[in-house]
């Protein structure tokens, strides 16, 4: 139970720090006593996100919500130590926009991978241009090719080749000695062949080559099912409100 809260506040801590490492050079981060946030970048659609790092109450919640209203934040709230703070949000008029599982894996074997697909990071702005032209098929909302040239020294941005056509884009952040795996999205044309199962295999590979003790990440319900086949273990719900 011990490691399971701890692995738990781990994979919040790589989550949030993503965001805080991507508004900090833009200047869209800001913190404050019971609450981040960190503001769209300019052209794009993320981060775009609030956060409290302190219990949810009423009080809190009239603290953000013009701030939320005003500016279309997205509000991920993960009630891990019980209480009634899901329903304090609807009764204040927020609507969930959509629900994640905070997942994590404890890294020791390697798989065997296939070489259908192969994975490419992100260094040049070639490269980053065409990732921003991926990332929306798959997701539906822009992250701007300047978020990577701007964060590559802190976060890996990689695409997914098939038969030298890039088909999937990925995220990872490194926190200490764990692996975040974030933004995997395989464009629609290419789902349903095994892509995504087989670049999380290249990446848990390359996080244990790399030393790191544990992978996290926050499944939606279509990934779910792929995560808990490769041994992944379900933490906590990640519930994202909207005003």
């Amino acid at each position: 139970m011990k490691e399971m809260s701890k692995m738990i506040v781990s994979n919040i801590n790589n989550l949030t720090s993503l965001w805080k490492t991507v508004g900090v050079p833009f200047d869209t981060y800001a913190t404050t006593p019971e609450f981040d946030y960190c503001l769209a970048i300019k052209k794009g659609d993320w981060p775009n996100r609030l956060w409290f790092h302190k219990k949810v109450a009423q009080k809190n919640i009239d603290l953000t919500k013009e701030k939320i209203r005003t500016s279309g934040l997205i509000v991920p709230h993960w009630d891990i130590k019980g209480g009634d703070s899901y329903q304090l949000f609807e009764e204040n008029g927020f609507k969930l926009k959509f629900e994640q599982t905070g997942m994590h894996l404890r890294l020791h074997t390697l798989f065997e991978v296939e070489k259908t697909v192969t994975i490419v990071p992100v260094i040049k702005e070639k490269e980053a241009r065409i990732w921003a032209e991926l990332y929306p098929m798959a997701f539906g909302y822009k992250i701007p090719s300047d978020i990577l040239m701007r964060t590559q020294n802190d976060i890996q941005y990689y695409l997914a080749y098939y038969q030298n056509q890039p088909v999937a884009t990925i995220i990872v952040h490194q926190t200490g000695k764990i692996t975040g795996v974030h933004g995997i999205g395989v464009i629609p044309a290419m789902r349903k062949r095994g892509f995504a199962g087989q670049i999380m295999k290249l990446l848990i590979n390359d996080a244990i080559t790399r030393g790191s003790e544990y992978m996290t990440l926050q499944a939606s319900a279509m990934g779910k099912n792929i995560y808990l086949g490769l041994g992944f273990e379900e933490q906590f719900i990640i519930k994202n409100y909207i005003i």
